[in-house]
């Protein structure tokens, strides 16, 4: 697949559910699947990692504001896919191209 086809995901990830994001001020369902799901990835990993003005927040606490942004900034329904995935231990014990399910334990 081209890297064109990724370019709405990037482009409108700053775009919010309620319509007050940018560049364009879409609303919803019209933001791009790709942008609403980079949208959340995004959110959760500047709050789980530590900035020079911040330390990390945990994983609570970036599901709380992702819950709170549910609605305004995001996708309501993707962020309760997303929430699933962390609680169920996604990224971290997913290697990037590989079915987490298909990991074998380590002996």
């Amino acid at each position: 697949p081209s890297l064109v086809s990724c370019l709405p995901g990037i482009l409108y990830h700053h775009e919010r559910w309620d319509g007050t994001g940018y560049p364009e001020g879409l609303k919803g369902e019209t933001i791009p699947l790709d942008a609403r799901i980079l949208a959340i990835a995004d959110a959760f990993t500047a709050m789980t990692s530590a900035r020079p003005y911040r330390d990390a927040f945990c994983d609570d606490k970036a599901i709380k504001q992702l819950r709170q942004g549910a609605s305004k900034q995001f996708d309501p329904q993707l962020v309760e896919v997303f929430i699933g995935l962390v609680e169920a231990g996604f990224p971290e014990k997913a290697k990037v191209g590989q079915d987490p399910s298909s990991e074998q334990p380590s002996p």
